[in-house]
């Protein structure tokens, strides 16, 4: 019997649907909160045995932690650290996207207000803000003008630490109210929806926007698993735009996916398509 461990912090839709599909499928599944997990260096009985293991925790750095510990003792775990890694830093993501060729809205690093000035100036008015780190469009700002952008900048710096000192800053992509959350499964294209907000700028299903099915044409599926493939494959999500002139352009990937909204109005059953890439894993 294949026997999986799932790593959570909090049970959510997704992690109790990954869980019935494999026991309907006869693997034995384990659930481990990383919050109690204690890892001795050397000791290897401080995380379960399993075939396989499935990375659901919620917080980026436990996460990339456990995960590490892992696949230290050899196991194999979806989606790796490198995976989680890139996609946790969305700057990191862009940059690894760009490098394979996936295409990318315009986006540039800078540290300083005055050097952010005189990108958005060459960048083109509205441009977007991101946390480098962060999910669910959280902190996401969008300046239309010079002395907003130094109004977000000053209320970012105000608030301390490293990673508010790193501005991360894109293009306005002129696309329609809605962008697509394209979810790929090892090396195919699962199932797809629109995140559609007639009122706002962002379409995070989190921030209002409503889930619609989507048709993935083979373009849409070459664009995503290239973009897949360039932080290291998995389960994940792929944020595109449709941009009007360009196509097109791969905003984001996700490292720890959610989908109840997915499975809701597709009827798709992504969490199996998991279980099943899970299995394959585990014969390896």
């Amino acid at each position: 019997m294949t026997r999986l461990v799932v790593f959570y912090d909090h049970p959510r839709y997704e992690e109790k649907r990954i869980i019935s599909e494999a026991r309907d499928r006869g693997v034995e599944v384990e659930l481990v909160n990383t919050g109690r997990l204690i890892l001795w260096l050397g000791d290897g009985a401080a995380v379960p045995d399993a075939d396989v293991y499935l990375q659901r925790s919620l917080s980026l750095y436990r996460s990339l932690t456990v995960t590490a510990f892992v696949e230290a003792l050899g196991g194999r775990i979806v989606n790796s650290s490198k995976t989680q890694m890139l996609c946790g830093n969305k700057f990191l993501t862009t940059l690894m996207l760009y490098m394979h060729g996936v295409p990318v809205p315009r986006s540039v690093i800078v540290f300083d207000k005055h050097e952010a000035l005189k990108a958005a100036s060459e960048l083109g008015y509205p441009v977007v803000v991101k946390p480098v780190i962060g999910s669910w469009g959280r902190l996401v700002a969008r300046a239309d003008t010079p002395e907003s952008l130094e109004g977000i900048i000053e209320d970012r710096l105000m608030l301390g630490g490293g990673l508010y000192r790193v501005v991360y800053m894109q293009e306005y992509v002129n696309k329609p109210d809605r962008d697509l959350r394209v979810f790929v499964v090892g090396d195919h294209v699962a199932t797809a929806i629109y995140r559609v907000n007639k009122s706002s700028w962002r379409t995070n299903t989190a921030l209002g926007a409503v889930a619609e099915p989507a048709r993935v044409d083979p373009e849409l599926e070459d664009v995503c698993l290239r973009a897949a493939r360039a932080v290291g494959g998995g389960v994940l999500g792929v944020d595109v735009f449709e941009d009007p002139e360009r196509g097109y352009l791969v905003n984001e990937v996700n490292a720890n996916v959610d989908f109840r909204n997915t499975e809701r109005v597709t009827g798709y059953n992504l969490a199996g398509d998991i279980v099943e890439y899970l299995l394959e894993l585990a014969r390896r």
